[in-house]
């Protein structure tokens, strides 16, 4: 029964989620997925009216996760990542099994990618200049996602073997992606901009940048070195809210996102203003000029054909010779 007497008094919940707060970054685990796994099992700890983790189990995860895909329709990766949240507080925080789980799974409907023609692609970065244009062709020429660009450090570009590398991508794999020529001279006058940026915070006792846990302890050096600062920084420093050290983080989504809609508004494209958009392009203009697709998977990095299947649907069906029938009909009547 959820009797009051079962309620986590408040200072009790603090320090719960403080000892897991803690628990989260020995294990190494990003801020973002430490905030939203804390997000989840908070949820999960209100909808069970406050109680304890450790007085609930299989039984209250199952109703939980049945209760976001029947009453509040969520979507499968949704889902997902309440579970994994769960996983993590029990299996790995609290030690107990949660093997052999029974709850109803979130249906996803099957949604084809918003794709950009190259003629779309063209007029888009017309109305983009400086570093949210650069931002945008690598996207459209890499396939990188958004904050996988963001994400990158000025090492990740080699241009020697015409290369990117993707540190800790999604489902944390590293890959490699191609580098566009076309980019290099601009990829070169943006890494000098960090260059000078990075001089400029060292004179001013900054110039440490982030560092995984791991990393930082076993070079404790390279945090203030130049080829681990942030292809795209911030323009301005601010204050880590774990180790409370002022830093020059990336630049946010949002300011990337918002300069992306407003060019595709201005160039009169009335598809959906996505920043994903640009790497489903990329994959479909592969497959459209001839690139079979395990050679496009390795690109995205995805870990199932599967998934990268979905561009075969949305390919431009004219460049294969598929006439439509509406077009056999026109060109057999007479004109006139």
């Amino acid at each position: 029964m959820d009797d009051i007497r079962h309620r986590i008094p408040k200072s009790k919940a603090g320090r719960f989620i403080q000892r897991l707060r803690l628990h989260m970054r020995e294990a190494g685990l990003s801020y973002r997925t430490e905030q939203t796994y804390i997000h989840w099992i908070k949820r999960y700890i209100h909808f069970h009216k406050l109680r304890h983790p450790t007085e609930m189990g299989p039984g209250e995860i199952e109703r939980f996760l049945s209760e976001l895909s029947v009453e509040r329709n969520c979507s499968v990766n949704t889902q997902r990542i309440a579970l994994n949240s769960l996983v993590y507080l029990y299996k790995r925080f609290l030690g107990r099994d949660t093997d052999a789980l029974n709850f109803s799974p979130a249906q996803q409907p099957r949604r084809l990618p918003v794709v950009y023609s190259p003629a779309e692609i063209g007029a888009i970065l017309d109305q983009l200049q400086g570093i949210y244009r650069l931002q945008v062709e690598l996207m459209y020429g890499t396939g990188l996602r958004s904050a996988e660009l963001l994400s990158l450090r000025v090492k990740d570009i080699d241009f020697g073997s015409n290369n990117i590398y993707v540190r800790a991508g999604k489902g944390n794999r590293d890959r490699t992606t191609m580098l566009p020529q076309g980019l290099q001279t601009e990829l070169r006058r943006q890494i000098r901009r960090v260059e000078l940026l990075h001089t400029q915070d060292l004179v001013n006792g900054l110039g440490e940048v982030f560092l995984p846990d791991a990393l930082a302890r076993k070079y404790p050096n390279a945090a203030r070195e130049l080829g681990w600062q942030y292809l795209f920084p911030s323009t301005i420093t601010s204050i880590d809210p774990r180790s409370g050290t002022e830093r020059r983080h990336h630049m946010h989504a949002s300011t990337l996102t918002k300069h992306v809609r407003k060019a595709v508004r201005s160039a009169g494209i009335h598809k959906p203003a996505r920043t994903y958009a640009f790497r489903h392009s990329f994959a479909t203009h592969l497959l459209e000029s001839g690139y079979d697709l395990r050679t496009i998977q390795e690109f995205l990095g995805h870990s199932d054909i599967g998934t990268t299947e979905i561009y075969t649907h949305v390919v431009n069906r004219g460049g294969l010779g598929v006439l439509s029938p509406a077009d056999r009909l026109r060109t057999a009547l007479p004109s006139g």
